[in-house]
């Protein structure tokens, strides 16, 4: 993203005016170090919640499924 229109963009994604399409999307998360569903996160809770489950290697996650799966 151009550095002298990026503060006008980001203002009319947080504005709702537009919509940023998934590339933007992956690059704005990748310079933010966020996995992308934290866009989509409808609260903090859960939005730090995607981020510390990003963190995880692939083996921890598999573990947390199969922990999270039994309490359901």
């Amino acid at each position: 993203m151009d550095q002298g229109s990026a503060s006008g963009r980001m203002n009319h994604y947080e504005k709702g005016r537009h919509t940023p399409d998934i590339q933007t999307l992956k690059r704005m998360a990748e310079e933010l170090d966020v996995p992308i569903n934290y866009f989509f996160c409808e609260d903090d809770s859960a939005a730090t919640l995607a981020c510390l489950i990003d963190k995880l290697p692939e083996e921890e996650r598999l573990k947390l499924i199969e922990r999270l799966s039994k309490k359901v």
